[in-house]
Formats: structure tokens, sequence, C-alpha cells
């Protein structure tokens, strides 16, 4: 299996200096394959060189999802249960809840009077969601200024770096457009962040669409190993292998993304040959892989079996605390620049 959440490099971080890293995740409920490969790989490497902050997004869920907010809490608890069974460690990083440290409100407001709408109105993941989620109402001042709330998000902590994919790279652009025009109105006070691109794969859903509990498309961390087993061996797989006798190419096969991750280079010649010559089929070529799948998720499901609601409120509440110390510390400082203090 070539994963290794052992591994002390991610590309891009630079190997000396102390960055402040930040960042945060909507509480979406219990977690996926594309969420362990996509970020909390790089959040267990990156926790483990440099000053790091970790926060649970829960403002940023009502952006879309306003009109049905009942499951925000239990969400919460189970996210954060899952962050700490794939190894997020509260002493080494702080762990905390966006809603419980209100500064963060504040210094959203007084970004938001200083960044132009059409800064907003350009950003092209703003245009993206409205155009995949037609089935609620995003005609709204939060949805619309979200990236404001982000760029706050950041600021708050002076983050130096942001680990992102690159579709999330506007939305750090536009956080160091807000910080250069703060500095610019009111003195130097926020360092401008910059992304991080760490080499993480864009996990395909079984739908062949980006895997997502919105899509319900999602293999879960906590599934059980005969669910993993059901979901895999249904995912989507090359279009043109519609019989067994049907020859393929991996590179048009959204399973053979978690191939590239899990397998072994034996492995990969393999499935590749078979798939090409449809000497294999598909259901045999992604057996292979889901062996390595479980053996992945077992000590992970394992650990978070282990880990309590009590766990949850304690680790949020210590890195509340600190976060509130460090905002506020943020905060003096802002007020003083604005002129709201003397």
């Amino acid at each position: 299996m070539t994963t290794d959440t052992g591994s002390d490099t991610v590309p891009g971080v630079e190997a000396s200096g102390e960055p402040v890293v930040i960042s945060g995740a909507r509480p979406t409920g219990e977690l996926h394959l594309g969420n362990l490969h996509g970020a909390l790989r790089v959040w267990l490497v990156l926790q483990q060189r440099h000053r790091c902050l970790f926060f649970v997004a829960d403002w940023h869920a009502l952006t879309t999802d306003y009109a049905d907010s009942g499951n925000i809490q239990a969400n919460v608890e189970e996210m954060v249960c899952d962050w700490l069974a794939i190894g997020l460690d509260p002493e080494r990083a702080v762990i905390f809840r966006q809603s419980l440290v209100k500064q963060h409100a504040e210094l959203n407001l007084i970004l938001s009077m200083i960044t132009p709408v059409p800064w907003l109105e350009r950003n092209p993941v703003y245009k993206e969601q409205r155009e995949q989620m037609r089935d609620r109402d995003l005609s709204t001042m939060g949805f619309l200024g979200y990236p404001v709330l982000q760029a706050a998000d950041i600021l708050m902590y002076k983050g130096t770096r942001v680990p992102v994919g690159i579709d999330q790279v506007p939305h750090i652009e536009l956080a160091r457009e807000i910080a250069r025009r703060f500095n610019f109105l009111y003195g130097s006070v926020f360092p401008e962040p910059e992304p991080l691109l760490a080499e993480a794969p864009r996990i395909p859903g079984l739908d062949g669409r980006k895997m997502s509990k919105s899509y319900n498309n999602a293999v879960l961390l906590s599934d059980p190993p005969s669910e993993v087993d059901r979901k895999l061996s249904r995912m989507m797989t090359d279009p043109r292998r519609v019989r067994r006798n049907d020859p393929g190419d991996p590179k048009d096969c959204p399973a053979f993304v978690l191939h590239g991750i899990y397998c072994t280079p034996e492995e990969i010649e393999y499935v590749t040959a078979g798939c090409r010559s449809a000497g294999i089929g598909c259901l045999e070529c992604k057996k292979i892989m889901i062996k390595h799948v479980l053996e992945d998720l077992a000590p992970i499901r394992e650990r978070r079996s282990h880990v309590g609601r009590e766990d949850v409120e304690t680790v949020l509440e210590q890195g509340t605390r600190r976060a509130t110390e460090i905002a506020e510390t943020t905060m003096r400082e802002v007020r003083r620049a604005v002129g709201l203090t003397p």
C-alpha cells in the first residue's frame, strides 16, 4: 500500500521557519475518503512541523444550509470525532469551533466595510456553487460575502500558509487583497497569507463526480467494512467497458484514482494491462484496490470507537479558549488601527 501517514514532508511546505498554518472545514458530519486524502493527511504532516490552527467552520455551514441547520451540532461532534481518530493532536494544534470565537464575526464585519462587491461577484467558486446548488436559494448576503468571513478566519491568527486545493486558490488571493487593502488604509497589521498547494489527489465519488456527502456518492471513514466493499464494488469505471470483454483505459476510469493511491506498482501494472486488454473485469480490478482501502480504514475505525462526546467537548473547549486569547489580541490591534479605540 502506498499511503503513508507517517511521512514528514509535504510538497510546498518549507523545512525551516515557523509559518502559521490555518485551515477549517464545514461540519457536514462524518468524513469520507475525499476528506482524508484531500486535506486531513496533509494536516497530520503540518501539525508535526508548524504552528497550526484547525477549526470547525460552523458559521460557514449556514451560508448554504441556513434553511436546514438542525444537524449542525451533531455534525460538529461527528467531524471532530473523525479528526481525532485520524490523528489530529490537540497538544500539537489548536482545534476550535469558529462560532465560539466571537471575534471572527467582529473582524468579518470590519473587513466587509472595505471589500468591494465586484471582488466577491467575480469569485469563480461563488459562480460554480450557485450553478451546482440549484436546489436552494443562495441569493443571500451571507453566501456572497462568505469569502470575507473566510479572510477573517485566516487574518485573525495572522496565518501565513493556508492548505487548499487548486479550486480554493481564488479565496486565498481575495484574502491577500483584503489584507493589502486593510494595511493600506489603516497601517500594517496583517501578513498576506499564501496558499499551500500540497499534492493531494482529487478523489472521485462513486458516480465519478467529486466525492461529496451532498452528492450521496461518498465512502465514509466510519463505514463498516461490508459497506465500504459494497460501495466501492459499485463505483463507476470507464464507461466504454459496458461488457466484460470490452477493453478500456485506466485514464478514463474514476476508480483507478484510488488504485493510484493505494495499490503497489506491480498491482497498478497488472490492472492497467488487464483493463486495456479486457483481460480482467472491472469488479476484479476494484477488489484489488478495495483490500487496501479496508486495511487503511481499519485503525481509524478502531480509534474512532474510543472517542466519545466528552472527548470532543474537552478538545473544543480547550482549543476555543486558546484561539480566543489569540483572536482578542489581534482585535485590540485592529480596533486601534481602525480608530474604534484610543
